[in-house]
């Protein structure tokens, strides 16, 4: 079940991300001391508090039995050069570990397609660090595309941006 996150998440969410970060991160080569930072977790949950309390923003909650297994955050591009009248940016998604390979990321990624449909939007945009060949190959799977747009990333690696063109809807 997807469902609208609230305050009384920013702990779970917090959590969730730190785990899911840590084991990608670790599969692309970073050191656990890296990872492991606690005032790293601290940015992290004043990230999601300021998600969660953004008017801009979606964050939502993948639940399954009571307990928290994705999140994710969607909302208007960061970058200056997309228009804001054509493209939303999926800013976060993440699978518990234990939970990849369930569906629950799919699920959470044809939310953020129905978002995009909602709001009339014809593309998505997002980040991917380029070690993460697990998100590399999710969001393959789901027909993005690498745009060329590309920033410095953690381990001297960086950030690729990917994009998703919505085709149009047909009318019957």
């Amino acid at each position: 079940m997807l469902r609208t996150a609230h305050l009384h998440d920013l702990d779970q969410i917090t959590d969730l991300h730190t785990q899911a970060r840590t084991a990608y991160y670790q599969a692309g080569g970073l050191p656990e001391a890296e990872l492991t930072d606690p005032a790293a977790r601290v940015r992290r949950r004043e990230m999601w508090l300021r998600a969660l309390q953004d008017d801009t923003r979606t964050v939502l909650c993948a639940v399954r039995e009571d307990e928290t297994v994705g999140v994710l955050a969607m909302g208007p591009p960061l970058d200056a050069d997309l228009d804001a009248a054509a493209v939303g940016q999926l800013y976060q998604i993440h699978v518990r570990p234990g939970r990849w390979g369930q569906g629950i990321g799919s699920r959470m990624h044809a939310a953020f397609v129905q978002f995009l449909r909602d709001a009339s939007l014809t593309a998505g945009v997002l980040e991917a660090w380029e070690r993460n060949s697990r998100a590399q190959a999710f969001y393959a799977r789901h027909g993005w595309k690498t745009d060329g747009h590309r920033r410095p990333g953690p381990g001297d690696g960086h950030y690729l941006r990917l994009r998703l063109d919505l085709a149009p809807l047909r009318q019957a």
